[in-house]
């Protein structure tokens, strides 16, 4: 196949993918603004929550930790 005609078919087919995303894009249903508010407001939520349980869950496991070097290894 040719140079030229390899171009012209990538472009063909570059035109009808576009076409076809802009058809698969007017089907999409988009959310509004009540609803992306609300959303936005629960992985707010649940990242502030998430990374205060991390946070408590850290400082327990490095208290046990230091513990369990004091007895071990610095002799108690």
């Amino acid at each position: 196949m040719n140079p030229v005609r390899k171009v012209q078919d990538w472009f063909k087919r570059s035109v009808e993918f576009y076409g076809d995303v802009r058809g698969e894009i007017k089907k999409v249903s988009w959310p509004g603004r009540d609803e992306v508010r609300g959303t936005t407001i629960v992985v707010i939520a649940a990242v502030f929550f998430f990374g205060v349980y991390l946070g408590v869950v850290d400082y327990v496991l490095g208290l046990g930790l230091e513990g369990l070097l004091d007895l071990f290894v610095r002799g108690g």
